[in-house]
């Protein structure tokens, strides 16, 4: 192990050595730590994860444990869902020729620990999932590498006793500069203990109980369009009618997808910027601090797992506030809503329609021609996306040149994003927010000021799909 550590850690080195530029255009590298067979929902989350291989680099999928699977692990049911998968394979393959094949899929399946928490690890506690672990965060890849935790994180915790046990700490510090976590809450104890042993460590996590977590906004019957992620919505869209895939697709049992937020933001739809979790995306937005114990609720459920305190800032919940537009019958195209949504899940509510839609979309790829289904607009900026314009200034933000690959029509919507930078101030008002060219005036500011506008195209196909634009703007006085 020492020795196949060394000669590792030389092409991570030289890997350093390599230009950066470019990588976010890439497909993220994530690897999944799964607790499948606690319940349903992590079934459920490897049916969508599966259908978006062709956009998410995918190194491994790991069976773990969690508290509410203690003394097994259930990598027999991701391969009975690969099989599914291999069965609407060539029809994916005519939507996308970058879609893995089952029998590569089959490949990255791994064990990981197969007891609970950190009772499991240990240098001499090894897992073919902690190894494949330690192996791709020394690989020559320039990428960061996602953990995507839906259960216990006892796998990666193990992974990290075996480097620290190998290498130095600088270079140990090297290597897990390029690692980023995602956990579904706590669910074991080794969570709090790789936070405290890896302050550095990039991690994103709603520590406490689950009622209190972001993630949960994917499947509660709160926010706007819950009906999304109704038992009836599924049925219809998922379930029946998409072959052997949907038919794998089980009922909810608790929560419907919980785990999908971890890896929603590595999706390239031109919104998600996975480095960047406090400008928000499809899994949500966090920001950077040191969570107080006290409001973590306490009396939440958490599988029994403690709450302690966090010795050092975390990426946790964040807050958004926002009026959804909504359709017009005369007149302007959309119109402000009625309603305003806020709290951390709304982070995850606000996108929930175009998740939806995308799934239900990819799920049809299963079963129909490549001209019967529906796929994403193409949005093509004419202006720049990063611009610097003086306070009182009026600027010009211009889409024209977007499309549909499927002929649709396309909608336009353009909006200030204030909660991605924590400006606080009031945006002057603009023309019609549903143009392909928006005119926007700059706020008066004392001080240099970044503004972020997202731009959302949406098509007119069955379901409707939507794909975005992020377009920073920095406001001088």
């Amino acid at each position: 192990m020492v020795r196949r550590i060394t000669i590792l850690l030389a092409l991570f080195c030289v890997a350093l050595l390599a230009p950066m530029n470019g990588w976010a255009q890439e497909k993220c590298r994530a690897i999944i730590l799964t607790d499948i067979e606690n319940e349903p929902d992590d079934s459920q989350s490897l049916v969508r994860l599966l259908l978006y291989n062709n956009e998410i680099d995918i190194k491994a999928i790991v069976a773990t444990t969690s508290t509410h699977m203690r003394t097994r692990t259930a990598s027999g049911t991701i391969h009975r869902i690969i099989d599914a998968y291999d069965k609407v394979y060539n029809n994916l393959r005519q939507h996308d020729d970058k879609y893995l094949s089952a029998n590569v899929l089959h490949g990255l399946v791994y064990k990981g620990q197969e007891s609970y928490g950190m009772a499991g690890t240990g240098e001499t506690k090894t897992s073919e999932g902690s190894e494949k672990i330690v192996n791709e965060l020394l690989k020559e890849d320039k990428r960061p590498l996602w953990v995507c935790a839906w259960g216990g994180v006892n796998t990666l915790a193990q992974a990290l006793i075996t480097l620290r046990t190998n290498m130095s700490a600088s270079d140990l510090t090297s290597v897990i500069s390029k690692l980023r976590v995602y956990t579904i809450s706590d669910q074991d104890d080794s969570g709090q203990w790789i936070r405290r042993e890896f302050p550095s460590i990039f991690y994103i996590v709603s520590p406490g109980g689950y009622g209190n977590a972001t993630w949960v906004g994917m499947n509660n019957a709160e926010g706007e369009h819950a009906e999304m992620v109704s038992n009836e919505w599924l049925a219809e869209n998922i379930q029946q009618g998409h072959g052997a895939l949907g038919a794998v697709y089980p009922d909810v049992a608790y929560g419907m997808e919980g785990d999908t937020p971890s890896f929603l933001s590595l999706i390239p739809n031109g919104l998600n910027s996975p480095d960047n979790p406090n400008w928000g995306g499809w899994g949500g937005r966090y920001e950077l601090y040191k969570p107080d114990v006290k409001k973590c609720d306490y009396d939440g459920f958490t599988g029994g797992v403690a709450i302690g305190e966090e010795t050092r800032p975390i990426w946790t919940n964040a807050s958004d506030t926002y009026v959804p537009f909504v359709p017009s019958s005369h007149g302007r195209a959309i119109k402000k809503g009625d309603k305003t949504y806020s709290g951390n899940q709304a982070t995850i509510w606000r996108w929930r329609e175009d998740v939806q839609n995308d799934f239900a979309a990819r799920m049809d790829w299963c079963v129909k021609k490549v001209k019967e289904a529906n796929h994403a607009p193409v949005v093509k900026l004419m202006t720049p996306e990063k611009m610097t314009v003086k306070s009182g200034e009026w600027f010009t933000l211009d889409a024209n040149d977007s499309y549909d690959p499927d002929g649709d029509n396309i909608s336009f919507l353009w909006f200030p994003y204030p909660e991605a930078t924590g400006y606080k101030g009031e945006y002057p008002s603009v023309p019609a927010e549903n143009i392909h060219e928006y005119k926007a005036q700059a706020p008066k500011v004392t001080q240099p000021t970044d503004l972020h506008y997202i731009l959302r195209v949406t098509d007119k196909g069955k379901p409707a799909l939507s794909r975005y634009k992020r377009i920073i703007v920095t406001v001088t006085p």
